[in-house]
C-alpha cells in the first residue's frame, strides 16, 4: 500500500511540475564559500517564501522584476533583483548581531528562533581543532546536557549520554543520523568531513525518530560541493601521546618492607626495582592526514574527501590505522528535480592487546622481579602467582579488521513553490574480522630468567571471528511550506522503513604454527576445533508527521506524531504511538518590547514528548527449545528430548520515555551576550528488568526479563556566551555551560534489584540498582575506621552486648553494623552515591589577534564517585601495593584510621574503595597562525594555517587511580576502575592549506 501511494504521489508531482516554469533557483553561501542551511528566501511584498535546504539550495516562484529578500540569523539581510536568469549564487556577509543559529532537525531544517524543543548546533570547524579519532570526543564540554566519557584506547569510541541514564538493560547509546542514515557508531566518520553536529536533547525534538529517540539524537551533516572553481584542501597533524596520569607503585625497598609485614616472611629488595607500568606504557606516535577536493557548476557539485589516521596506543604493541574515502555528489537535473549521492568507505586495522591481564598483573607484580632481560622474562608467577605483564602483551597477536560502507541516494522533486518530495534510500554495510593468536611458550629458561610458575601456554591457539552486518533505511518525506499574512506553516508527512540483518561465526584450533601473518585455521590440530555461529535480524516500519506554525515571528507551535512498529517487540505490543508538541513565545517580537533595545531576543519555550526504546535482543520475547538428554526413569538409558530452559515474557513491550522541557533563549547587547536556560523532567516507564521466578518454573537463571520498573531524570541546563570585537585586529569569544542532573529508580514494581559490578572472588557485587537510588549505585560496607587495639574490638558491641567483629585484630577495618543485629553481613551494606555526576560543565574561549588564533576548552564534573576496583584485586601478601599505602598503612601506635595494616587482600566491598570522581581538565589548547596572503599568492595558495595543539594537558582530580572517566559496558556496573585504558595527553602540530 505504501509503495503504491508514493508511486502515485511521485507521478502526480512530476505532472504538476510542468506548470512550474516560473521558478528560479540558487544557492546561499557565506564569504568563505560555505553553504548556509535554513536561510530565509522570500519574494518581497508577497507571501512567497522558503528556506534553503541542507545544501544551501533553494527554489521559489519569481518573475523578472521581483525582489528576492534573503535573511539568515547572524548575517546581514540582502535583496537580489530577479532578472531573466534562473540560477542565483547569493553571498551573505556576517553581521555583528548574533540572534541565534539555524539547526538541522529530524528530516529537515529550522531557524533556531522557530525551534520549540531543546537543540544545540556545533560547527564542524570547532570539532576539527582537536586531535581525536571521533567527532563525539571533540564534542565534550561544548553542549549542556551531553556527557562524553572518553577513552585513550585507539579505535574506541567514547560513551555519549544525553540528559542522564534512562535505562538499565536496554541500549543507552544516542542515535546518530549521518546524512540521513541511522547508525549507533560513527567511528568511521572523518571529523574533517563534518559541517555540523546538531544535538536533539528533549523528547519533543527526538519524537520524530520515535523508537530510536529515547537516548537523544545527534544529526551529522557532512560537506558537499559548491558552485565555483575547484577547491583543494589539505590538513594534517602529527604528534605524540602519553598517559595523563600513572599510578605510583611501591619500589623494591618499599615493597619488601610491606610484604614482610603482610606475610611474616623476610622479603629482600635486591638490586632490581621494576616499575611495571613504565615497562608496558610508552610515548605513542600519531599522525593524521586529510585531503578534500570540491567544486561544481550550476548543475552539478561534488565533494571528495580522503583521510588517513595512524595512531599508536600508549600500551605496548597497540596500534590503530584507518583509511577513509568520501564522495558526495549533487545534480540538478531540472529546475524541479535534484538527485544526489552520499557515500563513505572506511578500512581499519586495530592491533589490539590483552589489556585486562596486563594491567592486573602490572598492578600486582613484585618490583623485585625484573621485567625482561636479554630477551627473557622475569618469572613473576614462579615467585607470587602473578603473570609477567610484558609477556601478557607479547605472547599474543590480536588483529581487528573493519570494512564499512555507508551510502545514500536521494531524489528531490519541487513541483510547486513550497512543496517538496524527497525520497532517500541508505545502506550501512559493516564487515568485521577478528583474529587472535596466542603463541606457545613454556615456563622454562628458554622463556623466563628462572623456571617454574604457572604462566605457561603449552599449545598455540588461534581464534577467528567474522561478523557481517547490513542495514538499510528508506525515507519518503513530503514537505509543504506556505505563508500568508503573518502566518507561516510547514507541514511534513512521510514513511520510513528500516531493516537489519547480521550473522557471525567463530572458529578456533590449537597447535597452529607460528608463522607471522600466515595463521590459518585449517593448519592446526583438527581434534581441537571449536566452531560456533549465529545471527540477528530485525525490522522497523514507521509513519510520521509534523506541523510547524509561526505567527508573526512571535508565536510558535510544533506538533509531531510518529507510529512505529518493531519486530523486536512482542506481536501484541509491536506498534507504538510517539507524539510530541512544543510552544514558543518570542517576547521581543511584541510591541511593548520595542523600547527595550538592550534585549535583542527573548524566547520562552515549553514542550512535551514521548519516545521509545526497543534496543533489546531480538528474541527477548520468543521462547526457544534446547535439545538435551534426560533419564526419565531415574537412571539407565538416556533419552533424547527437548526442554524450555529460559522462560520468556510473550507480552514484552516498549520502554517509553516521557519528557517535559521548559526553556529560555536569549540574546542581549546586539547579540554579543546570548545563551539559554532549560529545565527538564524525563521519566522512562516499562523499564526492562529481571523479575525472580519460582524454582518450579524450570528457568536456568531463575529470572524473567519483563517490563517492571521506572527511571526518572530531572535537571537544569544553562549556557551563556559572550563575543565582541575590541578592534579590527582583536576579537574574542567565551562560552560556558553547566548541567545539573538527578537520576533515580522510581518503581521496580516487583522487579528484582540488580546486583552487579563484581570485583574478583572476594567482592561478588559492588552496585545495586534499586528504588530511590541512581542506576548503578554503589552498595558497600561503611568503614568507620581502623581498630587500634584489642580493647576497641571488644568494646565494639551491639545493644545486646554482642561483640560485632569478634574475629578482627588490631589494624583491621571497623565496619558499620547498619541494621544493629550485632554482626556484619550483607544486610549491613549501605548506598554510597554512584558514578553519575550531579553536575558537569564546560568552558570554551577563543581570542583572535591579527593572524593569530588562540582557543581553549575546559571540561569537568562533580558529585560522582569512582570505585577503585584494582585495589581489590590483590590476592596475596606478596602482591605489590601503591606507594601511598607503603607509607600510609596502619602500624601499632600510628593512630591511622583510613588505611589498614599490611594484609593479604581479600577485603570486602566497602567505602575504602570508593573515591571522589570530581575533576576539572584542560581539554584542549590550540594556537594557530594564518600565513599572510602576500606569502601565499606566488604559490597559488588561497589560505594556509599552521597550528600547535594540546589535548588533555592538565587534570585536577581527587581520584587516585588512572582516570575518573569510566563508562563501563553497562549502566549497572559503570564507574569501576579495573583495567580501563588510561586517558592520554596529546601534543601535536599541523597545517591546513587551501588551493
Amino acid at each position: 500500500m505504501t509503495l503504491k501511494f508514493f508511486s502515485l504521489l511521485a507521478t502526480l508531482i512530476v505532472f504538476l511540475s510542468f506548470d512550474a516554469m516560473s521558478q528560479v533557483n540558487g544557492v546561499v553561501k557565506d564569504v568563505n564559500g560555505e553553504t548556509l542551511i535554513g536561510a530565509a528566501v522570500k519574494v518581497k511584498n508577497t507571501s512567497k517564501g522558503t528556506l534553503t535546504d541542507i545544501d544551501g539550495g533553494f527554489q521559489i516562484d519569481a518573475n523578472p522584476g521581483d525582489i528576492l529578500s534573503v535573511s539568515y540569523i547572524g548575517y546581514s539581510d540582502i535583496d537580489i533583483p530577479v532578472t531573466t536568469q534562473q540560477y542565483y549564487e547569493i553571498i551573505m556577509q556576517e553581521s555583528d548581531i548574533i540572534l541565534d543559529q539555524v539547526v538541522v532537525v529530524g528530516y529537515g531544517t529550522q531557524r533556531k528562533v522557530d525551534v520549540t524543543g531543546s537543540t544545540v548546533s556545533v560547527k564542524g570547524e570547532e570539532l576539527a581543532k582537536q586531535p581525536v579519532m571521533t567527532a563525539t570526543q571533540a564534542l565534550q564540554g561544548k553542549v549542556a546536557g551531553v556527557q562524553i566519557l572518553g577513552s585513550g584506547k585507539p579505535g574506541e569510541s567514547p560513551t555519549v549520554r544525553v540528559r542522564g541514564v534512562g535505562t538499565a538493560l536496554a541500549g543507552t547509546t544516542a542515535l546518530f543520523v549521518v546524512d540521513g542514515v541511522l547508525t549507533d557508531d560513527i567511528s568511521n566518520i572523518n571529523t574533517s568531513d563534518i559541517v555540523s553536529m546538531d544535538v536533539l536533547k528533549d523528547a519533543s525534538s527526538t519524537a520524530i525518530y520515535g523508537a530510536r529517540g529515547a537516548n537523544g539524537v545527534i544529526i551529522i551533516t557532512t560537506k558537499r560541493g559548491t558552485t565555483g572553481a575547484t577547491k583543494i584542501n589539505y590538513n594534517n597533524f602529527v604528534g605524540y601521546r602519553n598517559a595523563t596520569n600513572i599510578v605510583k607503585m611501591a619500589n623494591a625497598s618499599e615493597y619488601a618492607n610491606y610484604a614482610s609485614s603482610a606475610t611474616g616472611q623476610t622479603v629482600v629488595a635486591g638490586d632490581v626495582s621494576t616499575d611495571w607500568y613504565r615497562e608496558i606504557l610508552r610515548n605513542a606516535f600519531v599522525h593524521n592526514h586529510n585531503l578534500s577536493i570540491s567544486g561544481g557548476t550550476e548543475k552539478m557539485s561534488h565533494f571528495l574527501g580522503f583521510g588517513y589516521l595512524d595512531e599508536d596506543g600508549i600500551v605496548l604493541n597497540n596500534n590503530f590505522k584507518r583509511l577513509d574515502v568520501r564522495a558526495n555528489l549533487d545534480y540538478d537535473l531540472f529546475t524541479f528535480l535534484k538527485i544526489g549521492l552520499t557515500s563513505s568507505y572506511s578500512n581499519s586495522i586495530n592491533k589490539d592487546v590483552n589489556l585486562g591481564a596486563a594491567y592486573n598483573n602490572a598492578y600486582r607484580a613484585a618490583p623485585i622481579i625484573p621485567g625482561k632481560v636479554d630477551g627473557r622474562y622475569g618469572n613473576t608467577s614462579q615467585y607470587q602467582n602473578v603473570g609477567n605483564a610484558i609477556l601478557d602483551l607479547s605472547n599474543n597477536d590480536i588483529r581487528n579488521l573493519g570494512n564499512r560502507l555507508q551510502a545514500s541516494a536521494y531524489a528531490e522533486i519541487v513541483p510547486l513553490s513550497g512543496l517538496k518530495y524527497r525520497s532517500m534510500i541508505g545502506l550501512d554495510r559493516n564487515n568485521y574480522n577478528n583474529r587472535s593468536y596466542n603463541y606457545q611458550f613454556l615456563n622454562d629458561e628458554t622463556t623466563f630468567l628462572t623456571s617454574g610458575g604457572n604462566q605457561v601456554n603449552r599449545q598455540s591457539y588461534l581464534n577467528v571471528f567474522n561478523e557481517y552486518n547490513f542495514r538499510w533505511v528508506w525515507d519518503n518525506i513530503v514537505t509543504y511550506e506556505t505563508t500568508f499574512d503573518k502566518h507561516r506553516f510547514t507541514f511534513l508527512a512521510g514513511t520510513t522503513a528500516e531493516a537489519f540483518n547480521g550473522n557471525w561465526f567463530s572458529a578456533s584450533r590449537k597447535d597452529v604454527p607460528a608463522v607471522k601473518d600466515l595463521w590459518y585455521i585449517n593448519t592446526g590440530d583438527a581434534n581441537t576445533s571449536v566452531n560456533s555461529g549465529g545471527g540477528d535480524a530485525w525490522a522497523r516500519n514507521s509513519y510520521l508527521g509534523r506541523l510547524n506554525y509561526n505567527y508573526g515571528d512571535k508565536y510558535l507551535f510544533t506538533g509531531t506524531i510518529r507510529r512505529d512498529g518493531s519486530s523486536r517487540i512482542a506481536q501484541e505490543n509491536r506498534w507504538g504511538w510517539f507524539p510530541s508538541f512544543g510552544v514558543g513565545w518570542v517576547v521581543t517580537g511584541e510591541d511593548f518590547m520595542k523600547d527595550f533595545t538592550l534585549l535583542e531576543t527573548l524566547k520562552l519555550r515549553a514542550s512535551w514528548g514521548r519516545v521509545g526504546n526497543d534496543r533489546i535482543p531480538s528474541d527477548a520475547f520468543t521462547v526457544t527449545i534446547t535439545p538435551n538428554q534426560a533419564y526419565p526413569f531415574g537412571g539407565g538409558i538416556a533419552v533424547n528430548g527437548s526442554a524450555i530452559t529460559q522462560v520468556k515474557d510473550p507480552n514484552l513491550k516498549w520502554e517509553t520515555t516521557e519528557e517535559t522541557d521548559l526553556g529560555i533563549d536569549y540574546a542581549l547587547m546586539k547579540g554579543r551576550l546570548y545563551g539559554e536556560f532549560g529545565f527538564y523532567t524525563k521519566t522512562t516507564r516499562d523499564l526492562l528488568i529481571n523479575v525472580k521466578l519460582p524454582a518450579t518454573a524450570g528457568d536456568e537463571d531463575g529470572v524473567i526479563l519483563t517490563n517492571a520498573a521506572s527511571i526518572k531524570n530531572t535537571g537544569f541546563e544553562a549556557a551563556i556566551n559572550w563575543r565582541d570585537a575590541v578592534s579590527s585586529k582583536l576579537s574574542y569569544r567565551i562560552g560556558a555551560n553547566i548541567t545539573l542532573n538527578k537520576n533515580e529508580v522510581t518503581g521496580l514494581n516487583g522487579g528484582e534489584p540488580i546486583l552487579d559490578g563484581g570485583v574478583g572472588a572476594a567482592q561478588i557485587y559492588t552496585t545495586k540498582t534499586d528504588n530511590g537510588q541512581p542506576v548503578g549505585a554503589f552498595y558497600v560496607y561503611q568503614v568507620l575506621g581502623v581498630f587500634q587495639n584489642e580493647e576497641e574490638i571488644k568494646s565494639y558491641q551491639s545493644a545486646a552486648g554482642q561483640v560485632i567483629q569478634p574475629d578482627a585484630s588490631p589494624g583491621d577495618f571497623k565496619y558499620q553494623d547498619s541494621n544493629g543485629d550485632g554482626r556484619i553481613d550483607d544486610k549491613d551494606r549501605v548506598f554510597i552515591g554512584s558514578y553519575q555526576p550531579k553536575t558537569y560543565f564546560g568552558l570554551n574561549a577563543e581570542v583572535n589577534y591579527g593572524a593569530f588564533d588562540l582557543s581553549f576548552d575546559i571540561y569537568g564534573n562533580v558529585g560522582n564517585y569512582i570505585y577503585n576496583g584494582k585495589k581489590a584485586l590483590r590476592l596475596s601478601g606478596l602482591d605489590n601495593i601503591e606507594k601511598s599505602l607503603a607509607y600510609g598503612r596502619w602500624t601499632p601506635g600510628s593512630g591511622i584510621q583510613d588505611e589498614p595494616k599490611a594484609n593479604s587482600g581479600y577485603l570486602p566491598a566497602s567505602t575504602y574503595y570508593i573515591e571522589s570522581g570530581d575533576f576539572v581538565r584542560l581539554n584542549n589548547v590550540t594556537l594557530a597562525y594564518n600565513l599572510p596572503e602576500s606569502m601565499l599568492g606566488k604559490a597559488h595558495i588561497n589560505s594556509a594555517k599552521v597550528f600547535i595543539t594540546g589535548q588533555n594537558l592538565l587534570t585536577l582530580k581527587k581520584f587516585t587511580g588512572f582516570s575518573p572517566e569510566l563508562s563501563g559496558d553497562s549502566p549497572t556496573r559503570a564507574g569501576i576502575e579495573l583495567n580501563a585504558y588510561p586517558t592520554t595527553r596529546t601534543i601535536a602540530a599541523g597545517v591546513n592549506v587551501s588551493f
